[in-house]
């Protein structure tokens, strides 16, 4: 009897796991379109645009190349620990940005955030697990900020 309801349990799971839709995969184009917005500003506007919105969401930036237009900075680290296995556990979220003047006025911006997830046991064995952040609502409140930046700077101009 009890294997009858241990067969049963593991068919329950198994089915149940199979109604759990797979993540859609996105093409390369369609991360792009996520992640890219233009805005008719000059490069050095767009720049510190992004720079000055990062700093407002509380990222550290760690580098930023205005020849180049490329920021990188990452979010502060949350971490907590595992009463029961004693594994600690860290997240923060990198953040690269590429600024590129596409013709006279005219700037693109592209941003990739990425969700950095670490941990470590007592033995000091550590995992790390980085995924892409892929939800379009991230980049759009990211993208709606640097526009109002943009726009604060242009008026003060």
């Amino acid at each position: 009897m009890r294997s009858i309801v241990v067969g049963w349990f593991l068919a329950g799971l198994t089915l149940l796991s199979g109604c759990v839709a797979p993540r859609p995969q996105l093409a390369p184009l369609e991360i792009q379109a996520i992640q890219s917005r233009e805005f008719e500003t000059s490069k050095p506007t767009a720049f510190a645009s992004v720079l000055s919105v990062f700093q407002d969401l509380g990222y550290i930036v760690e580098s930023a190349d205005k020849d180049t237009g490329f920021i990188t900075a990452k979010s502060p680290t949350a971490g907590s620990v595992s009463i029961l296995t004693g594994r600690t556990y860290q997240s923060a979220t990198k953040a690269t940005a590429f600024v590129e003047e596409l013709r006279p006025g005219h700037t693109k911006v592209r941003l990739n955030f990425v969700l950095a997830n670490q941990a470590s046991s007592r033995q000091g064995q550590i995992s790390q697990r980085d995924e892409p952040v892929l939800d379009s609502k991230v980049y759009v409140n990211a993208f709606d900020k640097i526009e109002d930046a943009i726009f604060v700077r242009s008026a003060s101009q």
